[in-house]
């Protein structure tokens, strides 16, 4: 059974039938609306994860519905892909500027609709870790943003923090790259797999202090795991 629900906003019926495709297809419960009246009723009622909204709506705007849920205390944290055929600087910024989670222009592939879905559920995903996690003195604070380890700052690139993240919330299970780049890159079907060995050494480079790089683990055949267990290194 899908786990997320997401709501289509638009007036072209052709449009809603496309998304609804690409996104049944990604595993996704879909809901629809072709006008902002529509769309906040199921807001309220259904209580979706995440709202594709179409900037061009008769009556109230998109725009206009964005902001107002936004406002809202009891629908501002649901997170909202403004879909536009304007791609002018200035309404970026001001969809962005409402509170909308990300935007994108029209034409779009389906394939990057999704990836991009699934990068914004990713970082608003409210049951994530909060506090600081920590593993034999490696600790990482999401608050801050920040690595230690034995009290002293890790160099980091932003690829790697989010790698290192994942893993600290994923211990001892095995992960192929397919599935890295689905939780890490947020299912970005552009980036190659071997762009995660890349990351993963340059992540275990970050590590070397009083060798915590030996938690990450390379699974011959499979993947990678982070594992504070004995296991030889590679």
């Amino acid at each position: 059974m899908p786990d997320k629900t997401i709501l289509i906003v638009d007036d072209e019926s052709s449009i809603r039938d496309m998304l609804r495709v690409a996104l049944e297809m990604a595993d996704y419960r879909c809901l629809e609306a072709a006008d902002a009246q529509k769309a906040h009723s199921l807001v309220v009622d259904e209580k979706p994860d995440l709202i594709l909204l179409d900037w061009m709506l008769p009556g109230t705007s998109g725009i206009e519905l964005a902001r107002r849920l936004k406002r809202d205390e009891v629908t501002s944290q649901t997170p909202i892909i403004m879909l536009t055929a304007k791609g002018d600087e200035d309404n970026k910024v001001q969809g962005l500027e409402v509170g909308a989670d990300d935007y994108i222009t029209k034409p779009f592939s389906p394939r990057e609709l999704v990836a991009r879905l699934k990068a914004v559920l990713r970082r608003t995903d409210t049951g994530a870790e909060t506090g600081p996690i920590e593993v034999e003195n490696l600790i990482l604070d999401p608050i801050s943003h920040r690595v230690t380890i034995n009290d002293q700052p890790v160099q980091m690139g932003p690829t790697e923090y989010r790698l290192l993240e994942f893993f600290l919330t994923h211990q001892e299970r095995v992960y192929t790259r397919g599935q890295l780049l689905d939780h890490v890159w947020g299912g970005n079907v552009y980036v190659e797999e071997r762009t995660v060995d890349v990351h993963i050494r340059r992540l275990r480079k970050a590590l070397t202090v009083d060798d915590h790089d030996r938690f990450i683990q390379t699974v011959r055949g499979t993947g990678y795991r982070f594992s504070t267990k004995v296991a030889e290194k590679v």
